[in-house]
């Protein structure tokens, strides 16, 4: 087998642009939907679970033991904005907004543009059920970031098959 038969790492896309994680550490376009884990501005120990569906733009927020956002109330909070605000500088605006089937305006996909359409449809309130597969994500990632820089495989992702491998 070649080299590259043997290797089981996935090819990582750089961010669009660097971010800062404190405000936004975790951001991602799966399962239909802008998802990810947002700071809280009053409590350090508080972080909340929000997402955005793709196409009718249902969102969802609540903190990481499921109890609503204060501020979601038949609108856009403010962790949802800058969830999308994040989503944009990791992903670029172009992509986000191919992903979420959002039509800008002015045919130029911005963070204030993106949220300006998916606003303006006035969305609806999704159920909370994606918080928990979510934020079980993230608490993976930061699993991830305890461990010591290596080569090695890891043996919790040693069922991936190698890349392009022959069964």
């Amino acid at each position: 087998m070649s080299v590259r038969e043997e290797s089981s790492t996935a090819r990582v896309i750089p961010p669009a642009q660097p971010r800062k994680l404190a405000k936004v550490p975790f951001v991602e376009l799966a399962d239909g939907r802008l998802q990810g884990v947002v700071s809280s501005g009053s409590d350090i120990e508080r972080v909340y679970v929000s997402s955005i569906a793709a196409g009718d733009y249902a969102f969802a927020c609540s903190t990481n033991n499921n109890r609503p956002c204060g501020g979601a109330r038949g609108s856009f909070c403010k962790h949802l904005v800058a969830l999308a605000g994040e989503a944009v500088l990791q992903y670029g605006a172009e992509r986000v907004a191919r992903y979420l089937r959002v039509e800008s305006a002015d045919g130029v996909a911005t963070t204030q543009g993106i949220v300006s359409a998916m606003t303006a449809n006035r969305p609806a309130k999704a159920d909370a059920t994606a918080a928990a597969p979510v934020f079980s994500r993230f608490l993976r990632h930061l699993a991830y970031l305890e461990l010591a820089p290596t080569t090695a495989p890891l043996p919790e992702l040693h069922w991936f098959p190698t890349t392009r491998a022959v069964v």
